[in-house]
């Protein structure tokens, strides 16, 4: 493992090698992303997005079917995030491709980590929340993130259907997540989008034992992709930028070692 100063420079310079400093082909809000058919397992890990089902609205679909949450920051979000991944860590990280999947999807069983961005129009059916059930039981570990406020009243709800007796716990610096790769220093995040929203940190952990497994983390009132997906724009600081790498490289290490 390089050490943090010189891992934190080299992920700096990463982020204005990821892609041609061109915002023409990022998603933005309102518009519907061309989605690219998924890929075969081959043993490498690979970035799989949960596709959910939306609320109908007018029978016109979610905003009049322009606007996709679970599909925000795609696929420019997980293209960047996966070759930091790739670059800074001995794992095996497919760059080139990712996978959209339902949590009732079998195919789903074939990767330890899963992301769901906007949990809070999430409303899983019986079918997906066993589905998602069986899969934290089995060791998958799932990332959700960018919700904000009241959108956490229908995310808290969905999880009490997977798990009626789970408990969403706040977490602090001390768990080992935030230090799997690099040493986190601060969870005090003040997003560009959600200001005035403080930014918490919660996790899903088998029998509701910190010390044991973490299942899941929710980055509430924050929104990493978004620094991902934008990060060789100069959208956002440098700083901010790379603060979300670091998040996200510890996710993955720690979901692939525990």
């Amino acid at each position: 493992m390089m050490s943090l100063t010189r891992a934190a420079l080299y992920a700096g310079l990463l982020l204005w090698s990821l892609a041609p400093q061109n915002t023409a082909h990022a998603q933005r809000r309102g518009q519907q992303p061309a989605f690219l058919p998924n890929v075969p397992y081959d043993g490498r890990q690979t970035f799989v997005r949960v596709k959910y089902q939306l609320p109908e609205f007018g029978g016109g679909g979610f905003r009049g079917g322009r606007d996709i949450p679970w599909s925000h920051d795609y696929p420019r979000g997980e293209r960047h995030f996966t070759k930091i991944v790739g670059e800074l860590s001995s794992t095996r990280m497919r760059i080139d491709a990712s996978n959209i999947l339902t949590l009732d999807d079998p195919q789903l069983g074939k990767y330890p980590v899963a992301y769901m961005a906007e949990p809070g129009f999430w409303r899983p059916n019986d079918a997906e929340a066993l589905g998602l059930r069986n899969y934290l039981a089995k060791g998958g570990f799932i990332i959700f993130d960018d919700f904000v406020g009241d959108h956490w009243i229908t995310f808290e709800n969905a999880m009490k259907k997977v798990l009626p007796n789970a408990r969403l716990i706040e977490m602090d610096l001390t768990h080992p997540i935030f230090d799997a790769f690099y040493r986190i220093k601060t969870l005090d995040y003040d997003h560009p989008i959600y200001r005035g929203y403080k930014s918490v940190f919660y996790g899903v952990f088998e029998d509701n034992d910190p010390k044991k497994r973490l299942l899941a983390i929710a980055n509430y009132n924050n929104d990493l992709s978004e620094y991902w997906e934008f990060s060789d724009t100069g959208m956002f600081p440098l700083d901010m930028s790379n603060e979300a790498y670091k998040l996200g490289v510890n996710y993955i290490i720690y979901a692939l070692t525990r």
